[in-house]
């Protein structure tokens, strides 16, 4: 049902799409509310999750593949099936009890923490977050709440890897941009296509934003060549459910 991170001390978890009842394309543990499954496997897919990880108010975002890092408080706490007011590939708080949640299907997943100043996010990072640098808005607005750059502990989940990312001269110019030139490579059977790694820039980011590089911890996961266990955009071409990254004081 799901992983967590050894360097991270709050509850939290990297779902994967084992141990719900969803069917079909969706099968099993799919949390994508409007993909078309059928509310009813959704809702007890999230019940058995919560009942795991006893969480009991929550709270996403509509992504949208930006920057923005939004503060949620125990009032933005969401009803499944009810509208989300706002967009956003990240999110922080402050509070207790309110779990942080994003979603991704090969996408970049961060989760963080400062456990001593009682700060917490959860990102979104696909190639468009990543080249905008939304790991650094993240650490930004985290340290605008209280917390530290050197204590904040960051969890890298799974996502696609680098040698299953291929994408164009666009992406490899975009990360040129922000100095992780070498975390795109050629792709020597295909011109004009590259490999990139998105796990790895966003890394450097962090580390340029003040996180130390001992607090970070990335998993070795590739959700596309483990798409038997994880929601994979590019291996089952969008026709998928998707995976959950939360966070909870």
């Amino acid at each position: 049902m799901y992983t967590t991170s050894p360097n991270l001390t709050f509850t939290h978890a990297f779902t994967d799409r084992l141990g719900g009842v969803s069917e079909g394309i969706f099968a099993s543990l799919n949390l994508g509310e409007h993909l078309g499954d059928e509310e009813k496997c959704v809702r007890e897919n999230y019940r058995r999750l919560f009942e795991a990880l006893k969480i009991e108010r929550f709270a996403v975002t509509k992504q949208v593949h930006s920057d923005t890092v939004r503060e949620v408080t125990l009032s933005d706490a969401h009803e499944l099936y009810s509208p989300v007011p706002y967009e956003a590939d990240g999110l922080v708080t402050r509070e207790r009890g309110l779990a942080l949640m994003v979603f991704t299907a090969d996408c970049v997943p961060i989760l963080l923490e400062d456990s001593e100043h009682g700060v917490i996010a959860a990102v979104h990072a696909g190639w468009r977050g990543t080249v905008a640098e939304i790991a650094k808005n993240a650490v930004n607005s985290m340290v605008s709440l209280g917390a530290r750059s050197e204590n904040i502990r960051a969890a890298v989940g799974p996502a696609i890897g680098y040698e299953c990312f291929q994408v164009g001269a666009e992406v490899k110019d975009a990360l040129s941009a922000i100095g992780c030139d070498d975390r795109c490579r050629p792709d020597p059977e295909n011109e004009g296509k590259f490999y990139a790694d998105l796990k790895g820039a966003n890394r450097d980011i962090l580390i340029r934003s003040g996180v130390r590089p001992e607090n970070i911890r990335i998993s070795p996961v590739c959700t596309r060549c483990r798409h038997d266990k994880y929601w994979s955009h590019r291996y089952t071409d969008g026709k998928r459910g998707v995976q959950a990254s939360i966070i909870m004081m």
